[in-house]
């Protein structure tokens, strides 16, 4: 039995890994400011022996004696972090650096939950973790994306400098059961959107891509990862490569929910990528062969039966 630490359990991905660890015979210490998670989403695991759940913020320091740590507190889509700015950056670049010091103290293996954001909207297609990104540092999303490669600099730099055992993956697009309704992200929008009967609504043309990867998939990478010996740094990539235009999207939870909704187009919002799609070899090669297993049409069936409840 490990002890191990979730910043962020709470959370969408958060519960899911929680569940996971606990599933595995882990004690699971659950850190979260509900800023965008939610008890009902670790409600079942509340009567867990080896389940406890700590209402904290990470961009104050924190205790406790631990193997592991994930760290994964942060708002994660455009309407969360662009709501307090200053808060993403702190939460992703002092959140990062209590982490890493409680993980130096107690000589822990800490995994950093970082992002494709880091690429910015790439001029390499499909993204490797060698390309360095193309990230506007003053845009409106670059309280997020540049927070987060800070975050990444930090944990290589404690490493080199302070020889703490750390783990970097880069995480794309994901979803899932769990995620919240009105959170601004493109899956969960559209599903709302279908199954309410409103118009379902894509800014610009629908020609940017993305690729989606659901939960299941990202907890066993993140899991992987973890277990690598010490040698294995990151970053790595996580996600799912195959890539879809989000008219396409919304066109297959059209099919998959028979809504009667209509599509509408709306602006561009500033800095949106137009291409969005991991370079996995790296992760297939060191993961031990770890790739999605869950097409996107049978993870929208079940986010789909999941958010009809929520509605």
């Amino acid at each position: 039995m490990k002890r191990i630490l979730v910043t962020g359990g709470a959370g969408f991905i958060g519960s899911h890994l929680c569940e996971r660890l606990l599933n595995e015979g882990n004690e699971v210490i659950c850190l979260d400011n509900y800023f965008t998670g939610s008890k009902k989403n670790i409600i079942h695991l509340l009567n867990n022996p080896y389940f406890e759940l700590v209402r904290h913020d990470i961009t104050e320091p924190y205790y406790a004696e631990v193997d592991e740590v994930y760290n994964l507190a942060c708002p994660a889509s455009p309407i969360h972090y662009q709501h307090d700015p200053i808060k993403t950056i702190n939460t992703s670049v002092v959140g990062a650096t209590n982490m890493l010091g409680l993980a130096k103290r107690i000589d822990a293996k800490i995994l950093q939950a970082s992002t494709s954001e880091v690429y910015g909207d790439p001029h390499v297609h499909p993204q490797p973790e060698t390309y360095w990104g193309n990230v506007n540092p003053i845009g409106l999303r670059s309280c997020y994306d540049e927070g987060k490669r800070c975050a990444e600099s930090l944990f290589i730099n404690y490493h080199k400098q302070k020889d703490v055992r750390i783990k970097i993956i880069r995480i794309f697009n994901t979803y899932g059961t769990r995620m919240n309704t009105n959170d601004g992200r493109v899956i969960s929008n559209f599903i709302v959107q279908a199954l309410k009967g409103k118009d379902i609504t894509i800014y610009g043309e629908g020609n940017q891509t993305r690729s989606f990867q659901y939960v299941d998939d990202l907890v066993e990478g993140m899991i992987r990862m973890m277990n690598t010996d010490d040698t294995i740094i990151g970053p790595i990539n996580i996600g799912n490569p195959s890539e879809f235009s989000i008219l396409d999207l919304a066109k297959k939870i059209i099919e998959i929910t028979k809504s009667k909704s209509k599509i509408i187009f709306e602006p561009l919002p500033e800095d949106d990528p137009m291409q969005r799609k991991p370079d996995i070899t790296l992760a297939k090669k060191t993961l031990n062969n770890w790739e999605p297993k869950i097409g996107l049409e049978e993870g929208l069936s079940k986010v789909i039966e999941y958010f009809k409840g929520v509605i």
